[in-house]
Parts: C-alpha cells; structure tokens; sequence
C-alpha cells in the first residue's frame, strides 16, 4: 500500500523524535529553563529565589549600623 507524502515525511518525524534518549530531552528542557530564567522581560510568573538567612554564630550577620 503506497502512502501519501504527507504521511511519510510525519512517520520519519516520529521515528526520529522518538529515537532520542529520555535523559537527553530533559537536559535540553532544563538548558531552556536555564536560559530562559536570565531574560528579564520574561511574562509570567517568575521563579523563586533562594535567599540565604544569616547565621547566629556568624559575626558579620549583626543588624546594619
């Protein structure tokens, strides 16, 4: 059974998106997620930054004078 174009060039699509390991696709997310965290025009909701809480038995974490 002979198909049409369209068909044959979705088929290898397929077959060659599903080819690629798992571990490489959630690399390449987390490289996006990365770079796209540093644009400071992004729209939405923006991603938590971990604030660091000064130590007790650090000295230099006194109240500002």
């Amino acid at each position: 059974m002979k198909h049409s174009s369209e068909y044959e060039a979705f088929t290898s699509l397929v077959d060659r998106v599903l080819a690629v390991p798992h571990s490489v696709i959630k690399e390449r997310v987390e490289q996006h997620r990365k770079q796209a965290a540093l644009n400071p025009n992004r729209r939405g909701p923006k991603p938590k930054q971990k604030t660091v809480k000064p130590s007790v038995s650090d000295p230099g974490a006194s109240a500002p004078r």
